[in-house]
C-alpha cells in the first residue's frame, strides 16, 4: 500500500495557528462546480489533526464486497478512480449502519484498497473507537458463511487534514519527494469543506509538505461549523435518523444499490418527501455552563414551543436537531442554572440550495 500521496518533508511554513481555522472560511478552496482546486501534495501549508477518537477496521476475503453492500446505506469505494486529483490508489465513501428499524448504528468512512495479485479485496472502516468493538461483533453477527476476516486495524493512525490560511489555493506547486511509508490520502468523501483523509504509521505533519500539527479541538469546531455530524456523540446509535442527519448530503446513501439492512423505512421517507427534522449547525450566544450543553437538551423558540433537542457540539458551536418550520425564529436554551442561552441555527453554503 505504498502511497503515490505522501511526501517526506519539515513542516515548514505554517505560520498560521491551528486556531485559525475557527474563523477561516473554506470556500475559496472548492471551483463553483465543488471540485478542489487545491491539495495537500501542492505547496500549499496545511494542518494535520490527530483524530485520536477514530479507529479502523478491516475487512478483507473473498466475500467483502457483497457482505458491505448488504449492511451498507452506499455503494463501496472501489479503488481506481478515474479522479485525477486522487493522490492515493485507495479511495474514500462515506456510509452508515442502520438498524432493521432504520436507525443509525455507526457512521463510517470507507476505504477501498487496491488488490493485490496475491490477496483478497480488502476494505478499511474508520469509525469511532468508542464502537470498535461493537461494530466488529455486529459485522460478525452478520457474516454467517460468507468469507470474510473482521478485525482491528491498529497499524495506520486517523488523521484529518485542512489548510492553514486561504492562501492555500494560490500556492504553486513544489516538486515531490519520494513517498516514504505505508499509508493513504484521499477526500474526505463527506463534503470538500472537509478537505482530506490521511491514514498513516508516522506522524502526519512529517508526511506533507509545509504541515504542521493542530489541536483537534478546532478540528471538531470546524466540522461543526459545517455541519458534518461524526462519531457516537453527533449520531446517537438507535437513535439518529439518517435522512434528518444529513446523510444524502454527505454522500452517504445510494437510492439505486440493493437492498441493505434498514433500508425500507429510510427509502420510503426520501421518495415520499416527507422530512420534519434536520441537523443543523448551531451557534451559542450566553453564558454556557462550564461542562456545556447537556446532550438532548430541548431547544425552544421565543414563546416556549419546542422546536428541537441539541445534540452536541465544542465551545459555542454544535449540532442540533431542529424541526424545519422553527428553525429561522429566534430559539435558545434553559440551562440547570435558569439562564438563558440563544441559539442560531444555519444551513452551510456547501447544502443543496433547496434546503436554505
Amino acid at each position: 500500500m505504498a502511497a503515490a500521496a505522501l511526501f517526506r518533508g519539515a513542516a515548514l511554513g505554517c505560520s498560521s495557528p491551528a486556531r485559525h481555522l475557527r474563523t477561516v472560511s473554506m470556500h475559496r478552496l472548492v471551483h463553483s462546480s465543488g471540485s478542489h482546486v487545491s491539495d495537500p501534495a501542492s505547496g500549499a501549508a496545511w494542518t494535520c489533526f490527530p483524530l485520536g477518537e477514530r479507529a479502523l477496521l478491516r475487512v478483507r476475503g473473498p466475500d467483502s464486497a457483497p457482505f458491505l453492500l448488504g449492511l451498507l446505506t452506499n455503494d463501496l469505494p472501489f479503488p481506481g478512480s478515474e479522479d485525477p486529483a486522487a493522490l492515493s490508489p485507495a479511495r474514500a465513501g462515506y456510509a452508515h449502519f442502520l438498524s432493521v428499524q432504520g436507525r443509525t448504528l455507526y457512521d463510517v468512512i470507507l476505504y477501498g484498497l487496491p488488490e493485490q495479485a496475491d490477496q483478497a479485496p480488502t476494505f478499511l472502516l474508520e469509525c469511532d473507537s468508542l464502537v470498535l468493538g461493537a461494530l466488529q461483533e455486529h459485522l460478525m453477527l452478520h457474516k454467517i458463511r460468507r468469507k470474510v476476516a473482521v478485525e482491528p486495524y491498529p497499524e495506520l493512525r486517523v488523521w484529518a487534514v485542512l489548510p492553514c490560511t486561504l492562501e492555500a489555493e494560490a500556492s504553486a506547486a513544489v516538486p515531490l519527494s519520494k513517498p516514504q511509508g505505508a499509508a493513504i490520502l484521499t477526500r474526505d468523501p463527506r463534503t470538500a469543506r472537509m478537505g482530506w483523509r490521511l491514514l498513516a504509521q508516522d506522524e502526519g505533519p512529517a508526511l506533507l509538505p509545509r504541515a504542521c500539527l493542530g489541536d483537534v479541538w478546532d478540528y471538531h469546531q470546524h466540522r461543526y461549523q459545517q455541519g458534518v455530524p461524526e462519531g457516537v456523540h453527533d449520531l446517537p446509535p438507535g437513535v439518529a435518523l439518517p435522512l434528518e442527519s444529513n446523510l444524502a448530503f454527505m454522500n452517504g446513501i445510494s437510492f439505486t444499490k440493493g437492498c441493505y439492512i434498514g433500508q425500507e423505512l429510510t427509502a420510503r421517507t426520501h421518495h415520499m418527501g416527507v422530512i420534519r427534522k434536520r441537523l443543523f449547525p448551531v451557534h451559542l450566544v450566553g453564558p454556557l455552563p462550564l461542562d456545556g450543553i447537556p446532550p438532548g437538551t430541548s431547544v425552544l423558540t421565543e414563546s416556549g414551543q419546542a422546536a428541537g433537542k441539541y445534540r452536541a457540539g465544542k465551545g459555542d458551536v454544535g449540532l442540533a436537531l431542529l424541526h424545519l418550520d422553527k428553525v429561522k425564529g429566534p430559539l435558545h436554551i434553559r440551562t440547570a442554572g435558569g439562564s438563558q442561552v440563544a441559539l442560531t441555527a444555519s444551513a452551510p453554503d456547501w447544502w443543496p440550495t433547496a434546503t436554505k
